[in-house]
């Protein structure tokens, strides 16, 4: 019960903190213009929300729980993007990014068997969320394990 309450307590103040910290992202050398700044904030801050929902094969929504790609499928709806359903195809339709240009609302891609695929969510240059099978929850991980640098095949975003 103790942490049932404790995560209630804290996702929204991290949640808060991450759409304050993205929407400032936007001042840097690399300025985004305000209106994709929001799309950023509003991408990570929906993702953000779901830390601790359960995994669910097939899972697309908070009522049902999420897998990875249907986490990320939600991320960027909430915010009014419009992108495939399948991690693979999340690839495919997405603009290249470098993995050393990584912003909030960047999604990383990663093969994770002989045909599997996994997608995560970037919250900021290390940190990224995802629907995690082996934990069976949404959650939290670096990007520079060396678990996912094994397996990472790329970046890419519908945020540019």
């Amino acid at each position: 019960m103790r942490k049932v309450w404790v995560r209630a307590a804290l996702v929204p103040l991290f949640v808060s903190m991450v759409v304050l910290l993205v929407g400032c992202a936007g001042t840097g050398r690399d300025a985004d213009d305000a209106g994709l700044a929001r799309k950023r904030s509003a991408v990570v801050a929906a993702g953000m929300s779901q830390i601790g929902s359960p995994y669910v094969y097939g899972g697309e929504s908070p009522d049902s729980g999420f897998d990875c790609s249907g986490l990320t499928y939600y991320a960027h709806q909430s915010a009014g993007l419009s992108i495939p359903r399948a991690a693979i195809k999340q690839r495919d339709a997405s603009k290249p990014v470098s993995v050393g240009n990584l912003r909030p609302g960047d999604m990383v891609f990663f093969k994770t068997g002989p045909r599997s695929y996994h997608v995560g969510l970037m919250v900021d240059q290390q940190r990224f969320i995802h629907a995690s099978v082996s934990k069976h929850r949404v959650r939290l991980d670096r990007l520079d394990t060396p678990y996912w640098q094994s397996c990472l095949l790329g970046a890419g975003t519908y945020l540019r």
